[in-house]
């Protein structure tokens, strides 16, 4: 699989792309062109531009949850292409109306705005995207120090909900060696969904890309590092929400690569 980060928060020296707190992943697998997620604003059309890759030919995009800086890039790009061939994957909470301290941070469109788009695939179960890359679904919370850690609220039915974001996702490629994880925020939290991962493919974590959703040096943070030690037998690349605090964690017990917009990978 061929994997290009086309936005994230960081940006490398002398790549002369752009950046945003926001997330979008380009990843090329067998006959299928994905997008995990798509940013808050246009440029990752623009750095896709800027990296010859024909946005126009995707064939899915996925999202890992429903927090704009992953979804509102959405709408600047069905003003320019036709989408109508190209299936969005997503948990049926993703479209939720959500406010966080004042602000709305939820996707700024429903459902039904989207399929008038493209082709609209909503599950709470795992999704086969290609020959090795599965969409997660739901994430079951089993590792006790990441219960409650939700963010904000949510609407339903014109009641407002403390949400614990149980439409947060994750994807999974199984390469040859095991299992390689790419995450959007981990809101779900990030050992929650590498003790999924290893519960449905019974096979080792190899790597890990994304956001880990670690905003601090705590009590959570010294557990995930030692969780990760123990679950991941290569390198780890975390971007978007990850503290430098995390970082440095990280990086005292583990192989740790940084991440920026250009990034680009092959995984076997």
């Amino acid at each position: 699989m061929k994997l290009t980060v086309l936005v994230d928060n960081n940006t490398y020296i002398d790549q002369y792309y752009w950046g945003e707190p926001g997330l979008c992943i380009y990843m090329e697998d067998g006959g299928r062109k994905i997008l995990l997620d798509t940013g808050y604003s246009e440029i990752f059309m623009h750095n896709a531009e800027l990296m010859n890759i024909d946005l126009s030919a995707l064939t899915d995009i996925v999202f890992s949850h429903g927090h704009n800086d992953h979804t509102r890039g959405l709408t600047f790009f069905w003003k320019t292409q036709d989408l109508h061939d190209m299936l969005l994957t997503a948990h049926p909470d993703v479209f939720l109306p959500k406010e966080h301290d004042g602000l709305e941070i939820g996707a700024p469109f429903t459902a039904e705005e989207a399929e008038k788009h493209m082709k609209l695939r909503l599950s709470r179960e795992p999704v086969k995207l290609s020959d090795h890359l599965t969409w997660l679904g739901e994430i079951p919370r089993t590792v006790p120090f990441e219960n409650n850690i939700g963010i904000g609220r949510y609407r339903r039915s014109n009641a407002w909900y403390p949400d614990d974001l149980i439409d947060d996702t994750a994807l999974v490629y199984e390469g040859k060696d095991g299992l390689f994880i790419i995450t959007g925020c981990s809101h779900s939290g990030i050992c929650n969904i590498i003790a999924y991962a290893e519960k449905l493919f019974a096979k080792p974590v190899t790597g890990v890309i994304g956001g880990f959703h670690l905003m601090q040096k705590d009590t959570r943070l010294t557990q995930t590092v030692k969780y990760l030690k123990e679950h991941v037998q290569g390198t780890c690349y975390p971007c978007h929400c990850v503290c430098l605090a995390a970082k440095h964690e990280m990086m005292n017990e583990l192989p740790v690569v940084e991440v920026a917009t250009g990034m680009k990978m092959e995984i076997l």
